[in-house]
């Protein structure tokens, strides 16, 4: 929980008696995905390279396969690190979605667990019985009938939102 904790101190200031109970990431599987169709979208690149490397030395041609390359290893790097620091926040007061649209532009919604109306997930069908596909969208809803947080590609959709109203009914049940 390291990096977590360097990610708390630098974006997410947490109130007073607030303690993060559970984090969730988006799921692998898409996140595979989307790297497999960025090695796709290297290929014609380097399949032009392939036709054009009898006009170059193959020096020149040496330097160009690294530069496409490094252009695909700085788009793989990019991808992981919004990846990463997209993240869905249960602490023991509030549900806060942190959605990193861009490393420079960042969307922060959070709920309190009183004001949640509904919570909805959408998931993969039969295929969610296999945990390589056990992904989906979950949507929380509160009373003034609009979505306050959607996180797409949510692992175990439904897990979350068991897990959601467990903590709802145990902090109900406190007070």
């Amino acid at each position: 929980m390291g990096l977590d904790r360097v990610y708390f101190t630098l974006f997410m200031h947490l109130r007073e008696g607030e303690q993060v109970l559970k984090i969730y990431r988006h799921h692998p599987t898409p996140f595979v995905w989307q790297i497999f169709v960025a090695v796709i979208g290297t290929l014609p690149f380097f399949f032009m390279l392939f036709l054009l490397q009898e006009s170059f030395s193959p020096k020149i041609f040496l330097i160009i396969s690294l530069v496409i390359l490094f252009i695909f290893g700085i788009v793989v790097a990019y991808m992981s690190l919004v990846y990463w620091l997209d993240k869905f926040i249960i602490t023991n007061q509030r549900i806060v979605f942190v959605d990193w649209r861009l490393l420079s532009e960042r969307d922060e919604a959070e709920t309190f667990y009183h004001e949640i109306q509904e919570i909805t997930t959408r998931e993969k069908g039969v295929l969610a019985y296999l945990k390589a596909f056990d992904y989906g969208n979950i949507a929380i809803e509160t009373a003034s009938a609009h979505v306050v947080i959607e996180f797409p590609n949510a692992p175990d959709p439904e897990g979350i939102r068991r897990y959601i109203y467990h903590i709802r009914t145990s902090l109900h049940d406190s007070e």
